[in-house]
């Protein structure tokens, strides 16, 4: 049986009220949500691309996994062992990185803007590209990365070197 022109009206209808319905009871379109990883072994986990902002990664350890193009505003990173970490575009903007250990860590292009890393680790991390605009870091982490800072940021414009303040 065809519906027709007066039929499909109504379909549009329903389907339209039904899908609101479903964003107006929580079913609609996916938000963020924080996960809480305190603590974990997540050794080698595809994160790429995903939205984990305000997620919790204290204390964990996340060997080798990949965290590229990752929206991790506002995500805590303390004493977090982030050892050959894949953190290429990833936007660490505010986020807690005391003490969290980027040894060997990629993170080319990255925009850390505003993230709290005083005592993070960053020998052989590769930071080309990476924003540190405002990041508060130790004053011998800092002159370690100036020894191999360079590049501009394709987000925000800005050149490592600047937002490091390297001479």
């Amino acid at each position: 049986m065809a519906l027709g022109r007066v039929g499909m009206g109504w379909v549009r209808r329903i389907v339209v009220m039904v899908v609101l319905m479903a964003m107006v009871w929580g079913m609609g379109p996916a938000i963020a949500q924080a996960n809480d990883y305190t603590k974990a072994n997540v050794l080698d986990v595809d994160f790429s691309g995903q939205d984990l902002r305000d997620s919790s990664f204290d204390h964990a350890s996340l060997i080798q996994s990949d965290l590229s193009n990752t929206d991790l505003r506002g995500v805590r990173f303390f004493a977090a062992n982030l050892e050959r970490v894949d953190l290429t575009g990833a936007n660490l903007s505010y986020a807690t990185l005391e003490s969290a250990r980027f040894v060997n860590a990629d993170l080319t292009n990255a925009i850390l803007e505003g993230a709290y890393a005083f005592g993070a680790q960053f020998k052989g991390a590769t930071i080309d590209g990476a924003d540190f605009t405002d990041v508060m870091l130790r004053r011998d982490a800092n002159a370690a990365l100036c020894k191999v800072a360079k590049g501009v940021n394709p987000v925000t414009g800005r050149a490592t070197r600047d937002t490091l303040y390297c001479p």
